[in-house]
């Protein structure tokens, strides 16, 4: 009977502490809230970053545990990934020499290797100069998916990419 109030005791014990333990923490009460990234928030109650360091549009790779930065400039027909942490802020280097995307527009799919700027294992902005890579990033809707490995898993990042016309920041000659 003894041992029988001793466990009944013991289990008590660890629930009364994994309940304290596990309470839901309250915003400041200040007012203030939390900085998780600058650019805005989403259904799932945590903010995420709308543009990289450089104003490209973002790639969500896995649950947020990296990002890639798409840059385009039209005029030298090139295109550049950059490579960043979890807050979209920081490079993130991996060894390989190349990244691919994968590009679906006016109803065809192309596929595009991303070569890297830089020399040795440390690699984390990969550039391609290509008129047709341009041309299919400036249809009105692209669907592009990133394909890279870091830190050996393979991450697919997808982006729906639109073009609306007279979208700012993006000049279409028709």
């Amino acid at each position: 009977m003894m041992k029988l109030k001793t466990n009944f005791l013991a289990i008590a014990l660890l629930s009364g502490v994994f309940m304290i333990g596990c309470q839901p923490t309250s915003p400041p009460t200040d007012g203030s809230q939390p900085d998780l990234h600058e650019d805005h928030d989403h259904a799932d109650g945590h903010a995420h970053p709308e543009h990289g360091p450089n104003g490209g549009e973002l790639f969500e790779l896995g649950a947020e545990e990296y990002h890639a930065e798409l840059l385009h400039d039209d005029a030298a027909q090139t295109v550049t990934i950059n490579l960043l942490d979890s807050a979209a802020k920081e490079a993130v280097t991996i060894p390989d020499q190349e990244v691919t995307l994968n590009v679906k527009a006016d109803g065809s799919g192309s596929q595009f290797k991303l070569t890297s700027t830089g020399e040795g294992e440390a690699n984390s902005t990969f550039s391609v100069k290509d008129a047709k890579l341009i041309e299919l990033l400036e249809a009105e809707h692209a669907d592009i998916t990133l394909v890279v490995t870091i830190a050996g898993k393979q991450y697919r990042g997808e982006m729906h990419h639109d073009h609306a016309h007279g979208e700012e920041g993006h000049d279409h000659e028709h």
